[in-house]
């Protein structure tokens, strides 16, 4: 969710094998990962979804602004603060196209919010800013797991690994 290359995470996650209502989730928040590359921002996406299925709100990275902690996870964060009662929050999933950095995780957890699936893992994303060459990130990568424990996370999902490097690529390279 950072400039540069992520660090590596202390442990692989084993992929994810995704629903279909994951993978329709999960290609919007690509869709959204997109439009944040086009508009000349680091390539993520995320969409909040309540327990019945109603996407509630999503965002794209928007950190080309100069505030680099303006992710997408946040910012859903703050709306579900803002937005849900603590039961709904606890009942909602958020879709994304990379996996929570630390930041992101904590306001996920202090927020009280549910389940994250995610498309590609931090460990990825440090794989493919090493090959590109690019600077290392300022904070350190913590699985979810380590900044959440027992919050339920699914991912990567090694179907939309490729699509989700080439953003990224894309990014780097421009």
């Amino acid at each position: 969710m950072f400039g540069g290359k992520v660090a590596q995470p202390n442990s692989p996650k084993a992929p994810h094998d995704p629903t279909a209502t994951d993978l329709h989730h999960l290609r919007r928040c690509i869709e959204l990962a997109a439009e944040a590359l086009a508009a000349g921002d680091q390539p993520f996406g995320s969409v909040l979804v309540a327990a019945d299925g109603t996407v509630l709100a999503e965002d794209r990275n928007r950190v080309g602004t100069g505030d680099a902690t303006r992710h997408p996870e946040l910012a859903l964060a703050q709306w579900a603060a803002r937005h849900m009662t603590p039961e709904e929050r606890a009942n909602a999933t958020v879709f994304t196209s990379g996996e929570h950095c630390p930041m992101c995780a904590a306001a996920h957890g202090w927020v009280g919010l549910g389940r994250i699936v995610y498309a590609s893992s931090a460990r990825q994303l440090a794989d493919w800013m090493a090959e590109l060459g690019a600077p290392p990130a300022p904070v350190r990568a913590l699985r979810i797991a380590q900044v959440v424990p027992g919050l339920q996370v699914d991912g990567p999902v090694p179907a939309l690994a490729q699509e989700l490097r080439d953003l990224h690529r894309r990014h780097a390279q421009a």
